[in-house]
């Protein structure tokens, strides 16, 4: 199991820094979240990759929908660059929250599903390299060979980590066919945490739609979150273990209610104790 910290707030500087900081003491990832209008959350991954070495970088999430996705093309290939291979881009429908209905009317859930998966055929499609044709409901794209940027490092293509709600058969088609897995339960209409079992049932569920669908089941990343004690590395262990037993393969450390004056004392305090690690290196 590999081992993350999200970072819940928190300027580009501080992003750095705490990246740095968890490379030293084993972490094997650092991510941000991308809002509507906020810290650029791509200004703060490059901080933190000019001075970390081979810690892997990410957001936790992209509301791609809301993205033009040539845009984001440009971005996530530069950076990947950057850092020398180390980007991984999550992306889901994201939250229309107060943040977003400040500046953009909410299209609908189902404009917004289109949106995702025509902008994630756009965005590997520009990855791949030109030329490229793109037409989609909501997407055209011309081939055009005007001042692109170096493909990314990573090939076929920088790691998609893809929000999934299961037991949504259309919403875990999507995330099964890409890189990751990250995990809701829908629950009468709704979706909130998953549960480990939950975890277990979809995951089997995307090894068999995989084996299918002639791709690859190993490697296939199935990402878990929640927050475990800096002090206390044997209840930390404990937290993670279902997961991991469940079929996790990252932990992300995440503790959204952190107040946003004391998140860098957290951080810090978090990141200084290491990962949840199981004591057993060989379940890891």
């Amino acid at each position: 199991m590999k081992y993350g910290f999200i970072l819940p707030w928190g300027d580009a500087r501080t992003a750095a820094d705490l990246a740095s900081l968890a490379e030293t003491h084993g972490w094997d990832g650092f991510f941000v979240w991308e809002p509507v209008w906020g810290i650029d959350a791509w200004v703060a991954l490059s901080a933190a990759a000019m001075v970390t070495s081979h810690i892997r970088l990410g957001t936790l999430l992209t509301p791609l929908p809301r993205r033009r996705p040539w845009d984001l093309a440009g971005q996530t290939a530069t950076l990947d660059n950057l850092s020398g291979g180390r980007l991984i881009l999550s992306v889901g429908l994201g939250a229309t929250d107060a943040n977003w209905l400040a500046f953009e009317p909410d299209p609908g859930r189902r404009t917004r599903a289109e949106l995702l998966d025509e902008g994630l055929d756009v965005l590997t499609g520009l990855w791949a390299g030109q030329p490229f044709e793109y037409q989609g409901r909501h997407y055209r794209v011309s081939p055009t060979d005007h001042n692109s940027p170096p493909p990314p490092v990573q090939q076929p293509r920088i790691p998609i980590w893809v929000v999934g709600g299961w037991p949504s058969t259309k919403s875990m088609r999507r995330a099964a066919r890409y890189d990751g897995w990250l995990p809701n339960a829908i629950v009468s209409g709704s979706a909130g945490p998953p549960t480990p079992e939950q975890v277990r049932a979809g995951t089997s569920w995307i090894r068999d739609f995989r084996t299918v669908e002639g791709l690859a089941v190993d490697g296939y990343e199935v990402i878990c979150e929640g927050t475990t004690p800096a002090d206390d590395a044997g209840t930390a262990a404990r937290i993670v273990e279902p997961w991991r037993e469940a079929g996790g393969t990252w932990w992300l450390e995440a503790d959204w209610s952190q107040p946003r004056q004391s998140v860098r004392d957290y951080a810090e305090q978090r990141l200084a104790a290491g990962p949840p690690r199981h004591p057993d290196p060989d379940s890891r």
